[in-house]
């Protein structure tokens, strides 16, 4: 049971202020919050049982310490991914449609949001320390309530909620479980290969918190 509380409150932190979770928001104002929630939460079965599965046989080809150490590193970057938060861009916002199957139209909208994001690879870093089943599971239980608690307080609130409060919360939580797997993998290491960690380190925290230049905001010539 620990694996599976452990992915569930991972996970619902990974995906505070994510993209899918801004996906989820939007879907909400086209459809039935509940036929959204349904929706999200088959396609992350979907997804994170692949996640789930890649970082389960990652997890089996490399030493523990190996696999600790760097699952650490990993999450200290998503705790950077997350203080930089997210948005969708124009290709990526929702359009309400008519005449279609609100949960087929849901389910694949999520799927293809959650392919390569943050919840996905937070998932396969969970699975590479802890058991296939409850990692899938716990992910996706905790992908569902987060996006539910957006959806009921995004219709309450609307745009009024506290993004840069959570984003920091959830980032702290995110360098803390970092730092403790590093320690606990790594406590053996030479200083050369933490050296070499907290080099990785500064250089994922420096392109995720780069202010975009003009060219990358589009506004390059």
């Amino acid at each position: 049971m620990h694996a599976f509380w452990l992915s569930l409150v991972m996970i619902f932190i990974a995906e505070l202020g994510d993209k899918t979770q801004l996906v989820a928001l939007a879907l909400a104002t086209c459809y039935n919050s509940r036929v959204v929630l349904s929706g999200i939460f088959w396609a992350t079965l979907a997804v994170h049982v692949f996640s789930a599965g890649i970082g389960w046989l990652m997890g089996g080809m490399l030493p523990t310490d190996w696999i600790t150490f760097v699952a650490g590193i990993s999450f200290i970057a998503f705790g950077f991914w997350t203080l930089r938060g997210d948005s969708l861009e124009e290709d990526e916002k929702v359009e309400c449609k008519t005449g279609v199957n609100a949960f087929w139209l849901v389910f694949s909208t999520f799927f293809m949001a959650e392919l390569g994001d943050k919840t996905m690879l937070s998932t396969i870093s969970l699975a590479t320390t802890n058991p296939f089943l409850p990692v899938w599971l716990g992910s996706t239980v905790g992908m569902v309530i987060s996006d539910g608690l957006a959806v009921v307080v995004g219709k309450m609130l609307g745009k009024n909620l506290p993004e840069k409060a959570i984003g920091y919360g959830a980032s702290i939580i995110f360098f803390a479980f970092g730092a403790w797997n590093m320690y606990e993998g790594g406590i053996h290491f030479s200083p050369l290969i933490w050296a070499a960690a907290v080099t990785v380190i500064l250089l994922t925290g420096f392109f995720f918190l780069r202010k975009p230049s003009a060219f990358s905001d589009g506004q390059g010539n």
